[in-house]
């Protein structure tokens, strides 16, 4: 294995295990005391960043990873919303899963895509960085609420959106604000340790 590669993989294993911890500590420790309808989250701040600095194969890897702990934590860790991402639980079925994995592995591809686009009209690495760490978290919500508001309305009884507008703001707003501090901060540095 050459030094490059070996570089990658010890780079992907320090974000899986960056992502285990961030997910045990907000989502069973710290966001437990954070009275919001569901838990935001911030275990995709590591794969948007990941994405930009080593690009969307990684960070689509990294998305399914997220997305499989999802699945794991809904499953065990039982809510009124775990059948969002989980088919073992009331409510749950194959859809679960899609709704899991799928917007996670595209907030691995998405803000890259974006941080490349935006190379043409803006030079500066931290406006780009903060631009793709908002739409990777966008990615995510928009993707999640959507697969509930197609699949899992009937469990709503035509409530569904009025509850889908509460979470996208309060949880999306927030998200996507920390998402695209931590990128702007994070990415320029990280890009120049790559160099």
């Amino acid at each position: 294995m050459n030094r490059s590669k070996s570089k990658t993989v010890a780079a992907i294993a320090i974000f899986i295990a960056v992502m285990f911890v961030i997910e045990v500590i907000s989502q069973t420790i710290f966001l437990t005391f954070v009275a919001l309808p569901v838990k935001p989250t911030i275990t995709h701040i590591p794969v948007i960043v990941a994405s930009i600095v080593y690009g969307p194969r990684i960070g689509a890897a990294l998305g399914g990873f997220m997305g499989v702990m999802s699945l794991v934590r809904a499953t065990i860790i039982l809510t009124p919303y775990s059948y969002w991402f989980s088919p073992f639980v009331e409510n749950g079925n194959f859809f679960s899963i899609l709704i899991a994995i799928l917007p996670r592995v595209c907030i691995g591809i998405s803000p890259y895509l974006i941080y490349k686009f935006l190379r043409k009209y803006i030079t500066k690495d931290s406006t780009r960085a903060l631009l793709a760490g908002a739409v990777g978290s966008l990615t995510n919500t928009v993707l999640v609420l959507s697969g509930v508001f197609f699949f899992f309305s009937q469990v709503y009884k035509g409530n569904v959106q009025v509850f889908l507008a509460t979470i996208f703001s309060t949880n999306a707003l927030f998200e996507i604000f920390i998402a695209s501090l931590l990128t702007f901060a994070i990415i320029p540095p990280l890009l120049k340790l790559k160099k």
